[in-house]
């Protein structure tokens, strides 16, 4: 069974940062490129960045490149989200996952709170 857990999200002001972290399941974990996503009110679960396997491929949202850094560590099966420079519409519920269309997956963790308000 997969095993999702994303944590470090927050209460923040706009410009301020976040790490969030999700352990995940090691051989889940080692057979594929692994994505973060949120998902805010009221919207659709939406897609913010990607890493593949080896950390090699990184791809990043529009509206998040250049403030937010995905990695991962593979000695801890765990990737991680940092989040520079936040905006008010980055308030959301964040969660990790494969790396795919995330209307294609059927199981999700917790996620992670992240709030950027005044």
């Amino acid at each position: 069974q997969v095993h999702l857990v994303e944590s470090g999200g927050g209460s923040v002001r706009p410009g301020g940062s976040l790490r969030l972290s999700c352990l995940v399941s090691q051989s889940f974990f080692a057979a594929n490129a692994m994505a973060w996503y949120r998902q805010s009110p009221g919207k659709e679960r939406e897609f913010v960045a990607a890493i593949d396997t080896d950390g090699d491929l990184i791809e990043y949202a529009d509206y998040v490149k250049g403030r937010f850094t995905i990695s991962r560590d593979s000695a801890l099966s765990t990737v991680y989200l940092q989040m520079n420079n936040l905006k008010f519409d980055d308030t959301a519920v964040y969660y990790c996952n494969r790396a795919t269309d995330p209307r294609a997956l059927d199981y999700w963790g917790k996620g992670t709170l992240v709030t950027v308000s005044v």
